[in-house]
């Protein structure tokens, strides 16, 4: 990429750099960081206390970027209730409820694949913006709600195709077929 296609992009999102000088790193930083919204904390709901719900609570990643568990929901009577580290499991059915007063924002859904159409309209009700959809589905939401959907088989078939692409460039042949 040429430092002008750069300055080109960085141009999109405002008035950047200095002419003939460049970019003030920390000023870059600081913009790109309001931009892309990680200036921020944003509270998050976890939907789903199942061994991806589990793994994702465990994940340290999310803090490190601004990005806050505040509340963990489920529907099974055997895990609302129970205590998670600080938090403690509440029931889907409090969802509405507890999103104002926890100033919930951000949902991660980590449910059953018949389970996530009515979980994320449960999700827009509450009046959350975005959902970070593992359920292997694609979910549709109104405008005003943005879904970003991680599907693990497809991003393991994008890896295969990477090393697949890498094995043929250094022995001019593919990997048996089988």
């Amino acid at each position: 990429i040429s430092d002008a296609q750069v300055r080109k992009d960085l141009g999109y999102f405002g008035p950047m750099g200095y002419p003939g000088v460049g970019y003030r790193i920390v000023e870059l930083r600081d913009k790109l960081r309001e931009v892309l919204g990680t200036n921020r904390t944003w509270n998050v709901a976890l939907i789903g206390m199942g061994n991806l719900g589990r793994a994702l609570l465990g994940y340290r990643g999310f803090a490190e970027r601004g990005f806050v568990v505040s509340a963990i929901f489920d529907k099974d009577p055997r895990i609302i209730g129970t205590q998670v580290g600080e938090l403690t499991v509440n029931s889907l059915d409090q969802l509405v409820s507890l999103t104002r007063e926890l100033g919930l924002e951000l949902a991660i859904l980590a449910v059953p694949v018949q389970a996530a159409d009515d979980v994320a309209r449960l999700v827009q009700e509450a009046g959350i913006a975005g959902i970070l959809n593992f359920a292997p589905v694609r979910l549709t939401a109104p405008r005003d709600v943005s879904v970003v959907s991680v599907d693990m088989g497809l991003e393991l078939a994008q890896l295969a195709f990477h090393v697949n692409r890498r094995l043929i460039a250094d022995d001019g042949s593919a990997a048996p077929v089988e």
